[in-house]
């Protein structure tokens, strides 16, 4: 039975739950070992865990509960990691943390290019990855909070497009409707509000993602190529994320009035 296969941990300890609030994790691997070490990591810090040993599972989990963040291991038997990431993001905010192997450098940019915010690859440190569940739940809780405040919504024109900051919403002219995902949404943020300025790769990473760049690492590069689709740069549409080659990029000071 598959809710059998489904384990379900609740968080414990006063003091880290008062820290985590009712931040709720979703843990998605074939491993027991590694399901089990993630699931006591997180219940120590005051997380509701939830954890499911494929996709189908995730899925019955993920169709009851509002999961803030989702650690994903892309080769899961049946549907992969990479495909349940793209249907994940079609319509969710949820985070997502897609892990690897380490020799699966396509694999991390093609998860990257389906809408997850992060990887890590095996082996890896427990701590490491903890580190970045955090980070991303507070992201992830920040950007829910702003979508449920009674303010009037603001509206900032990027190019072509009105930004809906409050819900990550790009709206066209002509009634179109574009939803960011969390980390679009955080990438056009620090171009807005460095209009004009070349913004370094390691400057970007720092911002967005709380770590050092480096040369290996094309998270930025994929997560500017996304954006960049979302809002439609093409001849119609000149105002646009400007490459600095070998340096980074900038938002032209044409595409936010």
């Amino acid at each position: 039975m598959v809710g059998s296969a489904v384990v379900v941990v609740k968080w414990k300890g006063l003091k880290s739950a008062m820290l985590t609030s009712d931040a709720k994790i979703l843990v998605v691997d074939d491993s027991d070992v590694i399901r089990q070490t993630l699931v006591s990591y997180f219940e120590e810090e005051g997380y509701a865990v939830f954890s499911a040993a494929n996709a189908e599972q995730a899925e019955e989990l993920l169709a009851r509960e509002p999961f803030d963040v989702v650690l994903l291991d892309i080769r899961l038997p049946g549907k992969d990691g990479l495909t349940l990431t793209r249907e994940l993001r079609t319509g969710s905010e949820i985070g997502i943390i897609l892990v690897t192997g380490r020799q699966d450098e396509l694999d991390r940019i093609i998860g990257l290019e389906c809408g997850a915010d992060e990887y890590v690859a095996k082996p890896f440190n427990p701590r490491e990855i903890l580190a970045r569940v955090k980070n991303l739940v507070r992201r992830v809780q920040r950007l829910r909070s702003l979508e449920t405040r009674d303010a009037e919504t603001e509206s900032i024109r990027v190019g072509g497009w009105n930004l809906d900051a409050h819900r990550r919403l790009l709206l066209g002219d002509d009634g179109e409707t574009v939803q960011l995902t969390e980390g679009e949404y955080q990438l056009l943020q620090v171009l807005l509000q460095n209009i004009g300025k070349t913004m370094s790769r390691d400057q970007l990473m720092d911002r967005l993602k709380h770590r050092a760049w480096d040369a290996t690492d094309r998270s930025i590069d994929v997560l500017v190529a996304r954006l960049r689709k979302k809002l439609r740069e093409d001849a119609s549409h000149t105002q646009q994320i400007v490459t600095v080659h070998g340096v980074g990029y900038l938002l032209s000071p044409a595409s936010g009035r």
